[in-house]
């Protein structure tokens, strides 16, 4: 039972010197408020400079390309799709192991 008060007795220590040492401690100086902007006087006499700059390096616009019309597909079938490909599949395990 004395092990137990006097371990609560450490923590309750710890914790009041902690405490003590915190309030010591200054606080920091709250980051500076940035100026407000100054009352609107026009627009910034920099802004047409930048717009011609950015106009002269702005490349030229491309014409589109005509599109060219997408090749019919083969008129088969999905079997007989599945067939050529089957056996071109069985074609080349055929070659394969022919040559093993």
């Amino acid at each position: 039972m004395r092990r137990l008060a006097a371990w609560l007795a450490g923590v309750a220590a710890g914790t009041a010197a902690a405490e003590a040492l915190r309030r010591r401690r200054p606080k920091p100086a709250p980051a500076p408020v940035p100026a407000a902007p100054p009352p609107d006087e026009g627009p910034d006499p920099r802004a047409e400079e930048l717009r011609a700059k950015l106009a002269e390096s702005a490349p030229e616009p491309k014409p589109e390309p005509e599109q060219e019309p997408e090749p019919e597909a083969p008129a088969e079938t999905p079997e007989e799709r599945r067939r050529r490909v089957h056996d071109s599949g069985r074609a080349a395990l055929d070659e394969i192991e022919r040559s093993s």
